[in-house]
């Protein structure tokens, strides 16, 4: 496994868990050294996605998803063991913007 695929979860977010995929964001160098993978929530309420952190993916499609979806910088960290099966892959173009809404996210240097 490895950043940007997407793998199904039980997410804690604010209104409880939920079962959802969500996004790879921790790096190759990251899983070498943790037991764990750092994950960034999918969701389908694309209305709702509209701050500088969120973002519409382009390729849904391609990546798996069933719906029209978004990345959301809300993020967890899950045990690597507890995953057995990727559901998809983000393109590249949808990778590189995602990347974009982390580094406005989190406090490091781009």
């Amino acid at each position: 496994m490895t950043a940007g695929d997407i793998v199904l979860v039980h997410f804690q977010g604010a209104m409880g868990i939920k079962r959802r995929p969500a996004i790879i964001v921790s790096s190759d160098d990251y899983h070498q050294s943790r037991p764990d993978l750092v994950l960034a929530v999918i969701t389908t309420k694309i209305d709702s996605a509209n701050t500088l952190t969120d973002y519409l993916l382009k390729d849904w499609h391609i990546a798996g998803l069933r719906k029209p979806s978004a990345f959301r910088a809300y993020l967890g960290t899950y045990e690597q063991r507890l995953f057995t099966s990727i559901v998809g892959k983000v393109s590249d173009r949808d990778w590189e913007e995602i990347q974009e809404r982390l580094r406005i996210a989190i406090a490091v240097n781009s």
